[in-house]
């Protein structure tokens, strides 16, 4: 009786183990076949690597064209010319970087277009470049400084969002430098500020 009831419970659990093996298999089959069917990306990119890699584009053209502005003018602050040269530095080479991710995967050019980012993501708007162009002398490198640490808090939010939300790791490595980066330049630019 004792041996009867032994080899029922192991036969219930070995039936038990199966199914859960089953279940298991159907769920991990199921997954990329959910993500195939909702974007027609490279395999491991998510939705949030394409946005990141999109908006991030967009903000640090923004910054180098701020960065050109300032450089352009003759009686700014020379640390702060230092940076703006820093800045366009770093940031040309991660939009080529991430330029060719989106290529690779398979995003199209007229899906990389980003209408939806305003000040809230760090951007200037029209007005705030005008006003930065017409000034001159420490009145620009004020500007340029006050304007590009909320140019970088933004980025830095940006690419927290893609440390937590991302799929891609190369993706992810990029975001992660970029909150490093950009945390340590606007400490910088807090204490140019507080110079001038």
């Amino acid at each position: 009786m004792t041996t009867r009831t032994a080899a029922t419970a192991a036969l219930a659990l070995a039936a038990a183990l199966v199914l859960a093996g089953c279940s298991a298999g159907s769920e991990d089959d199921s997954t990329p076949v959910t993500e195939d069917d909702s974007t027609e990306q490279a395999a491991g990119v998510n939705d949030a690597d394409v946005m990141f890699a999109s908006m991030m584009i967009v903000h640090h053209e923004q910054a180098i064209e701020m960065s050109n502005i300032v450089l352009a003018k003759d009686d700014v602050d020379p640390e702060v010319a230092t940076l703006a040269e820093e800045i366009k530095a770093a940031q040309g080479p991660e939009i080529n970087q991430l330029n060719g991710w989106l290529d690779d995967w398979g995003v199209d050019p007229d899906e990389r277009e980003i209408d939806g980012m305003d000040h809230g993501d760090g951007m200037m708007s029209e007005e705030d470049l005008a006003a930065l162009e017409a000034a001159s002398g420490t009145e620009a490198s004020r500007l340029f400084l006050e304007q590009m640490i909320v140019h970088h808090e933004g980025a830095v939010e940006m690419a927290q969002t893609q440390v937590e939300d991302g799929s891609d790791p190369a993706a992810i490595e990029l975001a992660q430098t970029i909150i490093d980066d950009q945390t340590a330049e606007i400490q910088e630019m807090e204490d140019l500020l507080a110079s001038l």
